[in-house]
């Protein structure tokens, strides 16, 4: 994932992990819950919301955005 898919990304849309699988072998998803939040003073950082599961709710930031990307 870059950092113009982050900003790009609608509320709602997918996004699978490259590496870890679910108990029936898919790839673990995360649900987009917000707009990303980008900062002028540092353009190459960015910081998109996402839930995973039932209550289980994290960022993607540039320092785990490798390990997703867009269903």
């Amino acid at each position: 994932m870059t950092r113009k898919n982050a900003i790009n990304a609608r509320h709602g849309e997918i996004f699978n992990h490259r590496s870890v699988k679910n108990a029936d072998g898919s790839p673990a998803r995360c649900r987009v819950n917000g707009k990303c939040k980008t900062w002028k003073t540092r353009p190459a950082d960015f910081r998109l919301p996402v839930k995973h599961g039932l209550y289980e709710y994290f960022y993607i930031t540039p320092e785990n955005a490798a390990d997703w990307r867009k269903s």
